[in-house]
C-alpha cells in the first residue's frame, strides 16, 4: 500500500490599508483592554494586560495601559492607520493613560468618547433585613 500525503494551503491574510480607525479602551478594576477597529467596528488588532504578562493587581495600573497600547500599535502598523476615534469604556485606572499613550505612539486622536454604561434607575435594591 502507497501513502497519499495530503497537503493544505494555508489562506492568505488579506493586509487592509485603513487610515482612520476606532480604539475602544476598557478599563476595569481588574484589567485593562484594547481593541483597534477600522470605521465599521471589524476588529485589526487587540491587546490586554494579562497578554502582555501582567499578573494580578498589576494588569489595571496606568503603566500596563500604555505598554498594551505600545503592542497595539506594533500590531497595526503594516495597515497604515493614523487616526483614531477613542471610545474609552469603564472605571480603571487605565483611561486617560491609554488615551495618551496612543497620542506618544504616533497616532492622532480624533475624539474621546465615554461609553461607560449608567444604570437609569437600575436593579431593584433588596429587601430591609430584620433581625
Amino acid at each position: 500500500m502507497a501513502e497519499v500525503k495530503k497537503t493544505f494551503k494555508k489562506k492568505k491574510k488579506v493586509k487592509r490599508s485603513v487610515k482612520r480607525g476606532q480604539a475602544h479602551v476598557q478599563a476595569t478594576y481588574n484589567n485593562t483592554m484594547i481593541t483597534m477597529c477600522d470605521q465599521n467596528g471589524n476588529v485589526i488588532a487587540w491587546s490586554s494586560a494579562g497578554r502582555c504578562g501582567f499578573k494580578g493587581p498589576k494588569k489595571s495600573t496606568p503603566y500596563a495601559a500604555g505598554v498594551i497600547v505600545k503592542d497595539v500599535v506594533e500590531k497595526i502598523r503594516e495597515t497604515g492607520m493614523q487616526e483614531v476615534d477613542v471610545f474609552v469604556k469603564g472605571i480603571g485606572s487605565g483611561r486617560e493613560s491609554a488615551v495618551r499613550a496612543l497620542q506618544a505612539n504616533g497616532l492622532q486622536v480624533m475624539s474621546i468618547q465615554d461609553v461607560t454604561p449608567i444604570p437609569h434607575n437600575g436593579c431593584r435594591s433588596p429587601k430591609i433585613r430584620r433581625v
